[in-house]
């Protein structure tokens, strides 16, 4: 057994990237805010409604994020 090994596996551990949640906030808001328009269109305004409050707070919540992941 060469020495060369435990050098080559220590640094493939060390090159693997952190845990990261991916989000998708804004994603998932633009999405719910086309729903939302669309429900408006078609007249179900309850479905729009909740659509547009989903929408805002998944907004909210990305920028919430957003700041705080820029401070730290």
């Amino acid at each position: 057994m060469s020495i060369e090994q435990p050098v080559q596996s220590a640094v493939s551990v060390m090159q693997v990237p952190p845990l990261q949640f991916g989000g998708g906030f804004i994603e998932l808001a633009v999405f719910f805010l086309l729903l939302a328009l669309v429900a408006a269109v078609l007249g179900a305004r309850g479905v729009a409604g909740l659509s547009m409050k989903i929408a805002k707070w998944l907004v909210i919540i990305f920028i919430v994020l957003a700041v705080v992941s820029f401070l730290l």
